[in-house]
């Protein structure tokens, strides 16, 4: 690993008024507030379960938290304005009432739901669809002057995985980075973030392919958010299912910081955190 990776390069955004570094790999706990996720589905819609979770984020050490009120895996239920909306304050309302200083992020690729989460209280957008989805998105972002993490995918949930056939996968990756890019930076947004979409319009090789090579994305001199936390790129290959896919995402989440990440976003947050610490303790001169 090349100390030209963007990894070792000064980064900063600023986060609900403050500048925030990316000295070190951060982590991101996920907090779907759905009945239908593909791991953790229906297992935070109570109330006091929405509140056990958050809890737990906090004190395994999440940098990060993102809620989420629509699942995007394939065959999902289809979710109202009103009803994402609804369930993402309800999130939202649940980390600032335990953790007030939180760094909220909004996982939706709706501007209505983006633009009444940060006004609720969230502090970054976290898009499935890079602005494809919802041409007011670009707008909301530039509107509320957040942090925008913009995602790698084509098509949409229901019809990405017919939407696989790349020439040059990562490549293509870049070029569709640099000209939703342009498309945010002539709008005056600042602080952005890259997910390459692993699991989104990827065939499982094409999966690993894009990991071999993530590295490449440091061209675009962004901060590389990365999830593949209990993805079928896992279980498919080893066998078993979601809840058997612990190990493997540590695996490929270490595989990740080698090749730029700069946070990962998961479901376990304590095996994550102890990850991160490690990869960064190796780094020290």
């Amino acid at each position: 690993m090349g100390k030209d990776t963007f990894f070792y390069r000064k980064n900063t955004l600023t986060v609900g008024g403050q500048l925030r570094s990316f000295d070190r790999p951060m982590v991101m706990g996920i907090l779907n507030v759905t009945p239908d996720s593909f791991f953790d589905g229906g297992k935070h819609e109570a109330e006091a379960d929405l509140l056990a979770q958050v809890k737990k984020m906090k004190a395994e050490g999440a940098d990060l938290v993102d809620i989420g009120g629509y699942s995007s895996r394939p065959g999902a239920a289809e979710v109202s304005v009103e009803e994402e909306t609804e369930r993402v304050l309800k999130g939202v309302a649940a980390v600032k009432a335990l953790w007030p200083e939180a760094i909220i992020s909004v996982d939706t690729f709706r501007a209505a739901v983006a633009r009444k989460g940060v006004e609720a209280g969230a502090h970054i957008i976290n898009d499935i669809s890079a602005g494809q989805l919802d041409d007011q998105m670009f707008l909301t972002v530039a509107d509320l002057q957040v942090p925008y993490i913009m995602m790698h995918m084509r098509g949409t949930p229901g019809t990405m995985q017919s939407m696989t056939d790349y020439e040059n996968l990562t490549l293509e990756m870049v070029h569709y980075f640099e000209s939703r890019l342009k498309k945010l930076r002539d709008l005056g947004v600042n602080d952005v973030l890259i997910d390459p979409g692993f699991g989104f319009a990827k065939t499982l090789e094409q999966n690993y392919q894009l990991l071999n090579e993530m590295d490449k994305l440091a061209l675009l001199q962004l901060p590389i958010l990365v999830g593949v936390s209990r993805k079928s790129m896992i279980y498919k290959l080893l066998g078993g299912s979601p809840a058997e896919a612990l190990n493997g995402t540590t695996v490929l989440n270490t595989l990740a910081l080698t090749k730029g990440a700069n946070i990962l976003r998961v479901h376990d947050v304590k095996e994550a955190k102890e990850c991160a610490e490690l990869f960064a303790k190796m780094l020290q001169p």
